[in-house]
């Protein structure tokens, strides 16, 4: 009984002891639970150097894709009638050959001879055309406007540039003209600019405005999706790679010289250098009257703008133009080079340098002592 009593005793005391240790040990374990906590819940933030410059948003439903539809190229014609295509560089006798290829006509010598003595040239288009037709009810349809209409868009333009030569081709009125600049390409931030592929398209005159850019997307998307996994295996963003594709379009002589400039620039933002290009001052800058691309001043250059690459390093918000597949190409294969500057000689040569004292040097040799020499 004694020795009952001695133990249950024992049993207290340690008990007192593991309850008081636990008291002055627990608050210790809850506040080290606390600042684990505290440092999982915490955004593993990195502060960017570039604060200045926006963000490229990255679409999120807007990927470049092979359209399964690109818009329709023409309405359904009448049965019985034919689409008629007359090319850009069609002469007189293309014309007859192809209209006997198509079995509109049997007699070429007599229907080129009647186009001949027309003193106004058939006009490149698309038009209607019937089997059942004679000879001389063709060619009055042939000396009517065209119902479609060859619109030709060069690499590297502006969407303003574009929408000029859409409205001049295919008879847009100015309020058309205007919204197609800032309403039809402005569907989403991705599609403001750098998609509306250079290329020879077949337009229906009647075709509304905004589903000519959209038609202008589609061809862009069928062009572009190829190169995104490229771009995806290189951890490039697409709409990053389309910027600086839109720059070096701008800024090289010629397709045999992009690699090289896409080498350069590639470098100055992997060395966190500012771009320092002029034709993204002159995307912001605009047309003050003396063209889209007039030469930038020393004023120009102070410019507080995004696009300013002088002043803000990294990429514009968005591209400066709408380039095509060979400038694509230079950014997703550069030429390797040390070089971070670069000029255009008077013959269009591009001279690169890897140093800054280097590219006073050449400046000298090429612009200013080549110039003095001519004059």
């Amino acid at each position: 009984m004694q020795t009952l009593s001695k133990n249950i005793l024992i049993g207290i005391i340690i008990a007192i002891l593991f309850s008081a240790g636990w008291y002055f040990l627990y608050p210790k374990l809850h506040k080290t639970t606390d600042i684990n906590i505290k440092q999982e819940s915490m955004p593993n933030t990195q502060i960017s150097k570039e604060t200045d410059i926006p963000n490229v948003k990255e679409p999120v439903v807007l990927v470049p894709k092979k359209e399964a539809s690109i818009p329709p190229p023409e309405e359904v014609l009448p049965e019985g009638t034919d689409r008629f295509n007359v090319s850009l560089d069609d002469t007189n006798d293309k014309i007859v050959e192809n209209l006997n290829k198509g079995e509109f006509i049997t007699d070429t010598k007599g229907f080129l001879a009647s186009l001949e003595k027309q003193k106004v040239a058939v006009t490149p288009g698309a038009y209607k055309l019937s089997k059942t037709m004679n000879a001389s009810q063709i060619n009055k349809v042939l000396h009517t406007k065209p119902y479609m209409k060859w619109v030709v868009i060069k690499e590297g333009l502006r969407k303003e540039e574009i929408a000029t030569i859409l409205a001049n081709a295919l008879g847009w009125t100015s309020k058309q003209k205007s919204n197609w600049v800032t309403i039809d390409t402005t569907i989403s931030p991705e599609y403001t600019e750098g998609v509306y592929y250079p290329d020879t398209y077949l337009i229906p005159v009647i075709e509304e405005p905004a589903l000519v850019a959209k038609r202008l997307i589609a061809k862009f998307n069928e062009n572009f999706y190829p190169y995104l996994p490229q771009f995806t295996t290189k951890n490039i963003k697409w709409t990053r790679a389309l910027t600086l594709a839109s720059i070096v379009q701008r800024e090289a002589s010629g397709d045999k010289d992009m690699a090289l400039i896409a080498g350069i620039l590639w470098n100055r933002l992997n060395q966190n250098m500012a771009l320092g290009v002029d034709a993204t001052l002159q995307y912001t800058r605009g047309d003050t009257g003396k063209g889209w691309w007039y030469p930038i001043s020393i004023s120009d250059k102070q410019t507080d703008s995004p696009f300013n690459t002088y002043k803000y390093k990294g990429l514009p918000p968005h591209p400066i133009s709408n380039p095509g597949v060979p400038a694509i190409e230079a950014v997703l294969h550069p030429e390797t080079t040390d070089c971070l500057y670069y000029i255009h000689d008077k013959n269009h040569i591009t001279h690169c340098s890897v140093t800054y004292e280097e590219h006073q040097l050449n400046i000298k040799k090429y612009l200013v002592e080549n110039t003095a020499t001519k004059n």
